[in-house]
């Protein structure tokens, strides 16, 4: 089951990157040479930082706009086109390097960019406000319970590799609303974490499984940015091959990372998700970079 799941993602990725490439190489991807030092920057670190599940659309916006890489407009089809190769190679390794039971994997791996493509119409309609005040404090809840397991004032977490019964339908149902909230701009890794930690499986699985995710989602989505030209061949270009450098790198630092330090860098990225969602509720609504 996991073998077609792989072969899936596989060639959505090989589809996706012809048209890709063909396009980003057929014209030069840009003279400004002085530059490039800071793009193969920004992709190393960023996805370095995205493999440790802090996402790197955040970043990276940040760092777009700060050096003024390219117009706002392009950075939505920028990032998301630019950062799939990596997003892939995460998957990937994660799948062979952190057991998931099979039907838990693929089933919360797809539930997500399905609920994508179902739920889009309904999650835009929805105020983005409150979307992220409900999403960010409910994470601070999580992150909460497990800051006390963490200190042994309760017994939280687990060592489960998989979801059974009514558990792995709750699951499912929270990946595909997870999903649908990315439409929107809210990102599917912490609410990932927070959602295995809940449910007492090894928080490692949260890895294969997020990253999977997120993976099929833009290897399927990315492409209408670039049929509809709505990207920086340059920027993107610099991403994706500096992106995978930096996956390779913290993929091997997870990998070898105690399960204790795996359990605070959960916390840790669930709490300041939570925090940054909570900030933005009660400011103003940015775009969406987000397919």
């Amino acid at each position: 089951m996991v073998l077609l799941l792989k072969i899936v993602l596989g060639l959505m990725t090989g589809l996706f990157g012809s048209y890709y490439l063909r396009d980003a190489l057929k014209t030069p991807a840009g003279s400004q040479t002085s530059q490039w030092p800071v793009l193969l920057g920004t992709g190393f670190v960023t996805n370095f930082l995205d493999t440790l599940g802090v996402g790197s659309f955040a970043p990276q916006t940040a760092l777009i706009r700060f050096f003024r890489l390219t117009d706002d407009r392009m950075i939505p089809g920028t990032l998301n086109v630019g950062n799939t190769f990596a997003t892939v190679l995460q998957a990937f390794l994660f799948m062979k390097a952190v057991p998931v039971e099979p039907l838990t994997l693929i089933s919360l791996s797809v539930a997500a960019p399905m609920g994508a493509l179902l739920g889009a119409g309904i999650v835009v309609k929805l105020s983005r406000k409150s979307l992220r005040f409900w999403m960010g404090l409910g994470m601070m809840l999580v992150a909460l319970f497990i800051l006390a397991g963490l200190l042994h004032l309760l017994p939280l977490g687990g060592e489960s590799t998989g979801l059974q019964g009514w558990k792995l339908a709750v699951a499912l149902l929270m990946s595909l609303l997870f999903g649908a909230l990315q439409t929107i701009g809210i990102g599917f890794y912490a609410p990932c974490m927070a959602m295995v930690f809940a449910f007492g499986m090894d928080p490692r699985t949260a890895f294969p499984i997020m990253m999977t995710a997120t993976a099929m989602l833009m290897a399927a989505g990315a492409s209408r940015f670039i049929r509809e030209a709505r990207y920086d061949k340059r920027v993107a270009l610099a991403l994706s091959f500096s992106g995978m450098v930096g996956v390779l790198l913290a993929a091997y630092v997870v990998k070898t990372m105690p399960l204790q330090m795996i359990k605070w860098l959960v916390f840790g990225v669930v709490g300041y998700t939570s925090v940054s969602m909570l900030v933005a509720s009660g400011t103003r609504e940015p775009e969406s970079v987000v397919p």
